[in-house]
Protein backbone atom coordinates (compact mmCIF):
# COMPACT_ATOMS: atom_id res chain seq x y z
CA UNK A 1 0.00 0.00 0.00
CA UNK A 2 1.32 3.62 -0.87
CA UNK A 3 0.86 6.86 1.06
CA UNK A 4 1.19 10.20 -0.80
CA UNK A 5 0.92 13.02 1.61
CA UNK A 6 1.90 16.48 1.25
CA UNK A 7 5.11 17.38 3.19
CA UNK A 8 3.16 19.61 6.24
CA UNK A 9 0.63 16.81 5.90
CA UNK A 10 3.12 13.70 6.00
CA UNK A 11 4.87 15.75 9.16
CA UNK A 12 1.48 16.64 10.92
CA UNK A 13 -0.10 13.74 10.57
CA UNK A 14 -1.14 11.99 14.42
CA UNK A 15 0.43 8.80 14.92
CA UNK A 16 -1.35 6.16 16.57
CA UNK A 17 -4.66 4.40 16.22
CA UNK A 18 -7.10 5.36 13.45
CA UNK A 19 -10.78 4.31 12.96
CA UNK A 20 -11.57 3.86 8.81
CA UNK A 21 -14.93 3.76 7.81
CA UNK A 22 -16.40 3.21 3.97
CA UNK A 23 -19.91 4.37 4.20
CA UNK A 24 -22.66 2.37 2.10
CA UNK A 25 -25.68 4.44 0.65
CA UNK A 26 -27.99 2.83 3.04
CA UNK A 27 -26.29 4.87 5.70
CA UNK A 28 -24.20 1.39 7.19
CA UNK A 29 -20.20 1.71 8.05
CA UNK A 30 -18.14 -0.45 7.31
CA UNK A 31 -15.31 0.08 10.01
CA UNK A 32 -11.44 -0.56 10.49
CA UNK A 33 -8.42 0.10 11.90
CA UNK A 34 -5.25 2.05 10.78
CA UNK A 35 -2.13 2.35 13.41
CA UNK A 36 0.38 4.92 12.01
CA UNK A 37 3.90 4.97 13.40
CA UNK A 38 7.60 6.65 12.89
CA UNK A 39 9.98 3.62 12.08
CA UNK A 40 13.71 4.36 11.87
CA UNK A 41 12.42 8.30 10.92
CA UNK A 42 9.78 7.88 8.08
CA UNK A 43 5.85 7.44 8.30
CA UNK A 44 4.32 3.94 8.23
CA UNK A 45 1.03 2.58 8.24
CA UNK A 46 -0.53 -0.73 9.41
CA UNK A 47 -4.06 -2.00 8.55
CA UNK A 48 -5.59 -3.27 11.57
CA UNK A 49 -8.23 -6.90 11.63
CA UNK A 50 -8.05 -8.66 14.76
CA UNK A 51 -4.33 -9.96 15.24
CA UNK A 52 -3.68 -9.18 11.55
CA UNK A 53 -1.24 -5.89 10.63
CA UNK A 54 -0.46 -4.97 7.36
CA UNK A 55 2.28 -3.20 7.31
CA UNK A 56 3.05 -0.22 4.69
CA UNK A 57 6.07 1.77 4.32
CA UNK A 58 6.02 3.46 0.96
CA UNK A 59 5.36 7.57 1.81
CA UNK A 60 5.67 9.84 -0.86
CA UNK A 61 4.20 13.65 -1.31
CA UNK A 62 1.96 15.36 -3.51
CA UNK A 63 0.36 18.65 -3.01
CA UNK A 64 -2.47 17.93 -0.27
CA UNK A 65 -4.10 14.47 -1.59
CA UNK A 66 -3.39 11.22 -0.53
CA UNK A 67 -3.05 7.92 -2.66
CA UNK A 68 -3.40 4.74 -0.44
CA UNK A 69 -2.89 1.81 -2.77
CA UNK A 70 -3.22 -1.93 -1.21
CA UNK A 71 -0.22 -3.58 -2.20
CA UNK A 72 -1.76 -6.61 -3.85
CA UNK A 73 -4.88 -5.90 -4.77
CA UNK A 74 -6.49 -3.38 -7.65
CA UNK A 75 -7.86 -1.29 -4.65
CA UNK A 76 -6.75 2.45 -3.36
CA UNK A 77 -8.12 5.42 -1.91
CA UNK A 78 -8.20 8.99 -2.88
CA UNK A 79 -8.24 11.07 -0.10
CA UNK A 80 -7.20 14.45 1.58
CA UNK A 81 -5.92 15.59 4.78
CA UNK A 82 -8.66 17.71 6.16
CA UNK A 83 -6.78 18.25 9.36
CA UNK A 84 -3.83 16.13 11.10
CA UNK A 85 -6.78 13.75 12.60
CA UNK A 86 -8.93 13.67 10.13
CA UNK A 87 -9.04 12.26 6.22
CA UNK A 88 -11.76 11.94 3.72
CA UNK A 89 -12.39 10.38 0.24
CA UNK A 90 -13.21 7.70 -1.89
CA UNK A 91 -12.72 3.52 -1.81
CA UNK A 92 -11.64 2.29 -5.46
CA UNK A 93 -11.97 -1.32 -6.15
CA UNK A 94 -11.26 -2.84 -9.44
CA UNK A 95 -14.51 -4.88 -11.00
CA UNK A 96 -14.82 -6.71 -14.53
CA UNK A 97 -17.15 -4.04 -16.18
CA UNK A 98 -16.92 -1.08 -13.71
CA UNK A 99 -15.36 -0.08 -10.05
CA UNK A 100 -16.83 -0.23 -7.29
CA UNK A 101 -16.58 3.48 -5.76
CA UNK A 102 -17.38 3.87 -2.18
CA UNK A 103 -16.95 7.22 0.58
CA UNK A 104 -14.57 6.79 2.97
CA UNK A 105 -13.70 8.70 6.31
CA UNK A 106 -10.92 8.38 8.96
CA UNK A 107 -10.41 9.80 12.75
CA UNK A 108 -7.40 9.98 15.19
CA UNK A 109 -7.73 8.59 18.60
CA UNK A 110 -10.96 6.29 18.31
CA UNK A 111 -12.33 3.17 18.26
CA UNK A 112 -13.48 0.56 15.27
CA UNK A 113 -16.70 -0.34 17.35
CA UNK A 114 -17.21 2.25 20.74
CA UNK A 115 -17.61 0.22 23.81
CA UNK A 116 -20.68 2.24 25.29
CA UNK A 117 -23.10 -0.91 25.80
CA UNK A 118 -23.93 -2.53 29.56
CA UNK A 119 -21.04 -4.33 31.28
CA UNK A 120 -22.74 -8.24 30.94
CA UNK A 121 -22.46 -8.56 27.04
CA UNK A 122 -24.00 -11.63 25.80
CA UNK A 123 -21.59 -14.59 24.94
CA UNK A 124 -21.03 -15.78 21.40
CA UNK A 125 -17.57 -17.69 21.78
CA UNK A 126 -17.38 -20.75 19.90
CA UNK A 127 -18.80 -22.55 17.13
CA UNK A 128 -21.80 -21.41 15.20
CA UNK A 129 -23.59 -23.41 12.32
CA UNK A 130 -24.73 -19.92 9.93
CA UNK A 131 -27.39 -19.62 7.11
CA UNK A 132 -27.34 -16.54 4.95
CA UNK A 133 -30.73 -15.85 2.53
CA UNK A 134 -29.49 -13.54 -0.33
CA UNK A 135 -31.75 -11.27 -2.09
CA UNK A 136 -33.39 -13.54 -4.70
CA UNK A 137 -33.99 -15.81 -1.66
CA UNK A 138 -31.76 -18.81 -2.09
CA UNK A 139 -29.97 -19.99 0.77
CA UNK A 140 -25.85 -20.44 1.37
CA UNK A 141 -24.32 -22.39 4.81
CA UNK A 142 -21.61 -21.60 6.59
CA UNK A 143 -19.72 -21.69 9.70
CA UNK A 144 -18.34 -19.05 12.47
CA UNK A 145 -16.12 -19.53 14.67
CA UNK A 146 -15.54 -16.59 17.71
CA UNK A 147 -13.50 -15.52 20.39
CA UNK A 148 -14.67 -13.19 22.71
CA UNK A 149 -12.90 -11.71 25.77
CA UNK A 150 -14.84 -9.25 28.00
CA UNK A 151 -16.94 -7.38 24.89
CA UNK A 152 -14.49 -7.55 22.36
CA UNK A 153 -14.73 -10.51 19.72
CA UNK A 154 -12.65 -11.94 17.23
CA UNK A 155 -13.05 -14.62 14.46
CA UNK A 156 -13.57 -15.93 11.29
CA UNK A 157 -16.73 -17.18 8.81
CA UNK A 158 -16.00 -20.04 6.71
CA UNK A 159 -17.97 -21.03 3.75
CA UNK A 160 -17.61 -23.38 0.85
CA UNK A 161 -15.70 -21.27 -1.23
CA UNK A 162 -13.43 -20.10 1.80
CA UNK A 163 -13.26 -17.84 4.88
CA UNK A 164 -13.91 -14.05 5.60
CA UNK A 165 -10.35 -13.95 6.99
CA UNK A 166 -9.74 -11.32 9.99
CA UNK A 167 -12.75 -10.08 11.48
CA UNK A 168 -12.85 -7.95 14.79
CA UNK A 169 -16.03 -6.49 16.59
CA UNK A 170 -17.71 -6.53 19.98
CA UNK A 171 -20.86 -7.48 21.63
CA UNK A 172 -22.86 -4.59 23.45
CA UNK A 173 -25.52 -6.04 25.22
CA UNK A 174 -27.28 -8.22 22.44
CA UNK A 175 -25.74 -6.33 19.85
CA UNK A 176 -23.01 -7.91 17.82
CA UNK A 177 -20.80 -6.09 15.60
CA UNK A 178 -18.12 -7.28 13.51
CA UNK A 179 -16.25 -6.41 10.74
CA UNK A 180 -12.36 -6.48 8.05
CA UNK A 181 -10.98 -4.30 5.79
CA UNK A 182 -7.60 -5.93 3.51
CA UNK A 183 -8.32 -4.16 0.31
CA UNK A 184 -10.77 -6.77 -1.41
CA UNK A 185 -13.37 -7.76 1.82
CA UNK A 186 -15.04 -4.87 3.13
CA UNK A 187 -17.62 -6.47 5.54
CA UNK A 188 -20.23 -6.00 8.63
CA UNK A 189 -21.90 -8.12 10.28
CA UNK A 190 -24.78 -6.63 12.36
CA UNK A 191 -27.28 -8.68 14.75
CA UNK A 192 -29.26 -9.60 17.89
CA UNK A 193 -28.08 -12.52 19.89
CA UNK A 194 -30.86 -13.85 21.47
CA UNK A 195 -32.21 -17.79 23.29
CA UNK A 196 -32.76 -18.98 20.28
CA UNK A 197 -29.38 -17.82 18.57
CA UNK A 198 -27.92 -14.52 16.34
CA UNK A 199 -30.06 -13.15 13.65
CA UNK A 200 -29.03 -10.23 11.54
CA UNK A 201 -27.81 -9.01 7.93
CA UNK A 202 -24.09 -9.06 6.34
CA UNK A 203 -22.90 -6.24 4.34
CA UNK A 204 -20.18 -6.35 1.64
CA UNK A 205 -18.78 -3.20 0.06
CA UNK A 206 -21.21 -2.22 -1.80
CA UNK A 207 -23.64 -4.83 -2.39
CA UNK A 208 -26.83 -5.79 -1.60
CA UNK A 209 -27.37 -7.11 2.02
CA UNK A 210 -27.55 -10.76 2.58
CA UNK A 211 -29.56 -11.74 6.25
CA UNK A 212 -28.43 -14.08 8.23
CA UNK A 213 -29.29 -16.48 11.36
CA UNK A 214 -26.68 -18.45 13.53
CA UNK A 215 -27.49 -21.44 15.77
CA UNK A 216 -25.05 -22.80 18.18
CA UNK A 217 -23.24 -25.80 16.89
CA UNK A 218 -19.84 -27.42 17.80
CA UNK A 219 -20.05 -30.28 15.11
CA UNK A 220 -20.79 -28.39 12.47
CA UNK A 221 -19.29 -29.15 8.87
CA UNK A 222 -19.22 -28.05 5.57
CA UNK A 223 -19.49 -29.57 2.02
CA UNK A 224 -16.50 -28.73 0.24
CA UNK A 225 -17.38 -28.13 -3.68
CA UNK A 226 -16.21 -30.97 -5.85
CA UNK A 227 -13.91 -30.74 -8.77
CA UNK A 228 -12.57 -34.07 -10.26
CA UNK A 229 -10.58 -35.35 -13.41
CA UNK A 230 -13.03 -36.83 -15.81
CA UNK A 231 -14.36 -39.85 -16.44
CA UNK A 232 -12.53 -41.74 -18.98
CA UNK A 233 -8.64 -39.24 -18.92
CA UNK A 234 -5.80 -40.55 -17.65
CA UNK A 235 -5.10 -38.89 -14.69
CA UNK A 236 -2.73 -36.27 -16.19
CA UNK A 237 -3.28 -32.39 -17.26
CA UNK A 238 -1.98 -30.60 -19.67
CA UNK A 239 -1.39 -26.99 -20.36
CA UNK A 240 0.59 -24.27 -21.45
CA UNK A 241 0.32 -20.66 -21.04
CA UNK A 242 2.53 -16.96 -20.64
CA UNK A 243 4.48 -16.66 -17.22
CA UNK A 244 4.53 -12.58 -16.29
CA UNK A 245 7.75 -11.99 -18.36
CA UNK A 246 6.07 -13.51 -21.39
CA UNK A 247 7.72 -16.74 -21.63
CA UNK A 248 5.36 -19.97 -22.30
CA UNK A 249 5.49 -22.62 -19.38
CA UNK A 250 4.39 -26.35 -20.18
CA UNK A 251 3.82 -28.48 -17.85
CA UNK A 252 5.41 -31.18 -19.92
CA UNK A 253 8.68 -29.82 -20.15
CA UNK A 254 11.51 -31.47 -18.18
CA UNK A 255 11.59 -29.02 -14.73
CA UNK A 256 8.55 -30.73 -13.92
CA UNK A 257 9.38 -34.38 -15.09
CA UNK A 258 9.76 -36.95 -11.84
CA UNK A 259 8.60 -33.85 -9.78
CA UNK A 260 5.54 -33.69 -7.11
CA UNK A 261 3.71 -30.65 -8.95
CA UNK A 262 1.60 -28.66 -7.05
CA UNK A 263 -0.94 -26.22 -9.64
CA UNK A 264 -2.50 -23.60 -7.77
CA UNK A 265 -5.72 -22.43 -9.53
CA UNK A 266 -6.03 -18.53 -8.18
CA UNK A 267 -7.01 -14.76 -9.20
CA UNK A 268 -5.47 -11.32 -7.95
CA UNK A 269 -9.06 -10.67 -7.17
CA UNK A 270 -9.32 -12.93 -4.35
CA UNK A 271 -7.90 -12.63 -0.53
CA UNK A 272 -8.31 -16.19 0.35
CA UNK A 273 -5.76 -16.56 -2.76
CA UNK A 274 -3.38 -13.94 -1.00
CA UNK A 275 -3.26 -16.69 1.81
CA UNK A 276 -2.37 -19.52 0.09
CA UNK A 277 -0.04 -17.51 -1.65
CA UNK A 278 1.75 -16.61 1.26
CA UNK A 279 1.96 -20.09 2.53
CA UNK A 280 2.61 -21.82 -0.59
CA UNK A 281 5.43 -19.53 -1.85
CA UNK A 282 6.86 -19.81 2.06
CA UNK A 283 6.74 -23.49 1.82
CA UNK A 284 7.99 -23.69 -2.01
CA UNK A 285 11.14 -21.56 -0.67
CA UNK A 286 11.93 -24.05 2.27
CA UNK A 287 11.33 -27.40 0.22
CA UNK A 288 12.06 -26.78 -3.83
CA UNK A 289 15.28 -28.69 -3.64
CA UNK A 290 13.49 -31.75 -2.10
CA UNK A 291 11.92 -32.16 -5.99
CA UNK A 292 8.41 -30.76 -5.71
CA UNK A 293 7.60 -27.90 -7.86
CA UNK A 294 4.47 -24.97 -7.83
CA UNK A 295 2.83 -23.56 -10.92
CA UNK A 296 0.15 -20.53 -10.22
CA UNK A 297 -2.76 -20.39 -12.77
CA UNK A 298 -3.93 -16.58 -12.57
CA UNK A 299 -7.83 -16.52 -13.70
CA UNK A 300 -8.00 -12.79 -14.01
CA UNK A 301 -11.08 -10.36 -13.64
CA UNK A 302 -10.54 -9.10 -17.41
CA UNK A 303 -8.59 -10.92 -20.60
CA UNK A 304 -6.68 -7.61 -20.28
CA UNK A 305 -3.21 -8.87 -20.26
CA UNK A 306 -1.25 -5.87 -19.06
CA UNK A 307 -4.12 -5.69 -16.36
CA UNK A 308 -3.42 -9.18 -15.24
CA UNK A 309 0.19 -8.97 -15.49
CA UNK A 310 0.37 -5.61 -13.20
CA UNK A 311 -1.79 -7.20 -10.55
CA UNK A 312 0.11 -10.48 -10.41
CA UNK A 313 3.30 -8.66 -10.54
CA UNK A 314 1.81 -7.23 -6.98
CA UNK A 315 1.37 -10.52 -5.39
CA UNK A 316 4.55 -11.98 -7.00
CA UNK A 317 6.41 -8.84 -5.17
CA UNK A 318 4.23 -9.17 -1.82
CA UNK A 319 4.97 -12.53 -1.18
CA UNK A 320 8.43 -13.04 -3.23
CA UNK A 321 7.25 -15.87 -5.20
CA UNK A 322 9.76 -17.79 -6.99
CA UNK A 323 7.44 -20.45 -8.82
CA UNK A 324 5.68 -19.70 -11.63
CA UNK A 325 2.56 -17.41 -12.31
CA UNK A 326 0.77 -18.35 -15.34
CA UNK A 327 -1.66 -16.21 -17.11
CA UNK A 328 -4.27 -18.32 -18.58
CA UNK A 329 -6.02 -15.27 -20.48
CA UNK A 330 -8.90 -16.67 -19.51
CA UNK A 331 -11.42 -14.42 -16.99
CA UNK A 332 -12.50 -15.96 -14.12
CA UNK A 333 -15.60 -15.57 -14.86
CA UNK A 334 -15.89 -17.04 -18.52
CA UNK A 335 -18.49 -19.80 -17.95
CA UNK A 336 -15.68 -22.16 -20.12
CA UNK A 337 -12.91 -21.29 -18.02
CA UNK A 338 -12.72 -25.03 -17.27
CA UNK A 339 -12.98 -25.82 -20.99
CA UNK A 340 -10.63 -23.41 -22.19
CA UNK A 341 -8.08 -24.31 -19.67
CA UNK A 342 -7.90 -27.37 -18.63
CA UNK A 343 -10.44 -29.37 -19.92
CA UNK A 344 -9.40 -32.78 -18.39
CA UNK A 345 -11.53 -31.64 -15.42
CA UNK A 346 -15.19 -30.87 -14.11
CA UNK A 347 -15.73 -27.35 -13.39
CA UNK A 348 -13.39 -25.38 -11.36
CA UNK A 349 -16.10 -23.61 -8.99
CA UNK A 350 -13.66 -22.16 -5.94
CA UNK A 351 -10.85 -19.95 -5.85
CA UNK A 352 -8.34 -20.73 -4.61
CA UNK A 353 -8.33 -24.50 -5.97
CA UNK A 354 -5.26 -26.76 -5.42
CA UNK A 355 -4.20 -29.69 -7.97
CA UNK A 356 -1.52 -32.10 -6.51
CA UNK A 357 0.34 -34.37 -8.84
CA UNK A 358 2.56 -37.27 -8.07
CA UNK A 359 6.12 -37.89 -9.57
CA UNK A 360 3.83 -39.13 -12.79
CA UNK A 361 2.01 -36.36 -13.44
CA UNK A 362 -1.01 -37.80 -12.14
CA UNK A 363 -3.82 -36.21 -10.25
CA UNK A 364 -3.42 -37.28 -6.51
CA UNK A 365 -5.99 -35.03 -5.17
CA UNK A 366 -7.51 -31.72 -5.92
CA UNK A 367 -8.39 -29.74 -2.57
CA UNK A 368 -11.40 -27.32 -3.10
CA UNK A 369 -11.12 -26.11 0.74
CA UNK A 370 -8.53 -23.47 2.02
CA UNK A 371 -8.85 -22.27 5.19
CA UNK A 372 -6.50 -18.96 5.77
CA UNK A 373 -4.72 -18.30 9.07
CA UNK A 374 -7.42 -16.46 10.31
CA UNK A 375 -9.35 -19.59 10.90
CA UNK A 376 -6.92 -20.96 13.50
CA UNK A 377 -7.15 -24.54 13.69
CA UNK A 378 -8.63 -25.33 10.41
CA UNK A 379 -5.64 -23.65 8.76
CA UNK A 380 -3.14 -25.97 11.19
CA UNK A 381 -5.10 -29.01 10.04
CA UNK A 382 -4.82 -27.83 6.29
CA UNK A 383 -1.12 -27.32 6.42
CA UNK A 384 -0.51 -30.54 8.54
CA UNK A 385 -2.65 -32.51 5.81
CA UNK A 386 -0.63 -31.04 2.75
CA UNK A 387 2.60 -31.44 3.82
CA UNK A 388 1.75 -34.94 5.05
CA UNK A 389 0.66 -35.71 1.38
CA UNK A 390 3.35 -33.93 -0.17
CA UNK A 391 5.61 -36.26 2.21
CA UNK A 392 4.27 -39.30 1.12
CA UNK A 393 4.43 -38.38 -2.79
CA UNK A 394 7.74 -37.44 -2.44
CA UNK A 395 9.35 -40.73 -0.63
CA UNK A 396 7.16 -42.86 -2.67
CA UNK A 397 9.31 -45.23 -5.17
Amino acid sequence: MLFFFSASAQGDLKQGKWKAALLRKDGFQIPFGLDFKRESGKLVCYVLNGTERMKTEDIISSKDSILIRMPVFESYFRLKAVTKDSLNGVWIKGGSEKDVILPFVASAGKSRFPDTGPAEAKRVAGKWSIEFTRANQTKRPAVGEFIQNGSAVTGSVLTPAGDYRYLEGIVKGDSLLLSTFDGIHALLFAAKINDEGITGYFYSSASVPERFSAMKDDKVRLTAPVTTVKEGSNGKLDFSFKDLEGNVVALQSERYKNKVVVIQLMGSWCPNCMDEMAFLSEYYRKNKNRGVEVIALAYELTTDEARSRKSLQKFQQQFKVQYPMLITGVAVGDPYRTEKTLPQLTEIKVFPTSIILDKNGVVNEINTSFYGPATGQYYIDYKTAFEKRIDALLNAK
